[in-house]
């Protein structure tokens, strides 16, 4: 049966930061126009405050016939092969009138691919009604790829927590807890491990297309901070193969200080999750006390989330084949260490 929890009883205040930031994005069009290096035919008197709100991208094809009912005018408004093909069958009129219905709408930019010729009435009809007339040498495919793209990085969910954000055996593990519970300690001990850090202290997370990934502000970025010794430059004293830029957050880790009256998770059978911006996590919590191992325990904590993402689950082998002898049956090969190839335990 699978939990979704939240954090945990003690870092309500967690929950808070992390749910923090989300709001209605906005892009402005210029940021996009530049960045796609678009061509900018005619530009509208508010060209450099017109704001995209959403990520999609309209081909106006049954527009153009002049049906406008449900006429998602808010979108960015794509001219491709097949629509210029259709726009340029119509004579001169019919043309300056069907355009003219798209354009008699607020729309944010008319955008041309394929570098195609724009005819003066279109530009005259842009200039009237104050709308952005843009071209593009790519095809309608590729423009619409890279503009949603970009569309869903820029309008995407944001937030920032405090904790440690790194990379332990390709699994994007996110450590979080309580100040002074050894948060910097445990990433340290992973760096000197072999392991990539990505974040210290804080970690700004991004949500796209229903994934997660964090990286670290820039003015802070490869640095930690370490009581005791001050600030340490990751990158400088164990070189650029220590440190990335960014990683999907795959697991998230919580340290807290053992509770002697807390019955802590001693099987695993139960799947535990935290929703980071709209997105579930796997989520353990881990409890601290001297002579614990942290930096091993995060290890194998990444290696078995992995192993359950390729769909084994340890605990749950292990009960099965309790119930299967209890039954009389053979139990599951995949338990059996000497079922393992020899060169999987290498």
């Amino acid at each position: 049966m699978a939990n979704s929890t939240s954090i945990s009883d003690f870092s309500e205040h967690i929950d808070k930061e992390i749910t923090s930031g989300i709001d209605d994005k906005t892009v402005k069009l210029s940021k996009i126009v530049e960045i796609l290096n678009l061509e900018i035919v005619h530009k509208s008197s508010d060209f450099e405050e017109i704001e995209l709100e959403s990520a999609e991208v309209n081909r106006p094809g049954l527009q153009l016939t002049g049906y406008l009912e449900k006429f998602p005018h808010k979108r960015l408004q794509l001219i491709g092969s097949v629509e210029y093909t259709y726009l340029t069958s119509l004579d001169s009129r019919m043309q300056y009138e069907r355009f003219r219905g798209i354009l008699s709408y607020k729309i944010p930019a008319v955008i041309f691919t394929y570098d195609k010729e724009i005819n003066q009435d279109i530009e005259d009809l842009c200039d009237y009604y104050d709308v952005t007339l843009l071209r593009s040498p790519l095809k309608s495919t590729r423009l619409i790829s890279k503009l949603s793209d970009e569309l869903e990085y820029q309008l995407a969910k944001t937030s920032n927590v405090h904790g440690e954000l790194l990379e332990v055996f390709g699994v994007g593990v996110l450590i979080m807890g309580k100040s002074s519970v050894g948060k910097s300690e445990t990433a340290l001990d992973l760096v000197n491990r072999g392991h990539r850090l990505i974040a210290d202290d804080m970690v700004d997370i991004i949500s796209v297309n229903n994934r997660l990934s964090g990286t670290s502000p820039e003015n802070i970025r490869h640095y930690m901070e370490i009581r005791g010794l001050g600030i340490i430059n990751v990158r400088r004293l164990y070189g650029s193969g220590s440190v990335k830029t960014t990683t999907g957050i795959d697991l998230v880790i919580e340290l807290e200080q053992w509770k002697e009256d807390y019955e802590y998770d001693r099987l695993g059978l139960d799947d535990h999750f935290i929703e980071i911006l709209g997105v579930k996590v796997p989520h353990l919590v881990v409890p601290v006390r001297a002579g614990r191992n942290l930096a091993l325990i995060v290890e194998v904590a990444a290696m078995n989330q992995r192993e359950k993402n390729l769909g084994y689950n340890a605990a749950k082998v292990m009960t099965d084949n309790i119930f299967r002898q209890a039954a009389g049956r053979e139990p599951d090969d995949l338990s059996n260490p000497s079922q393992v190839d020899e060169d999987e335990q290498l």
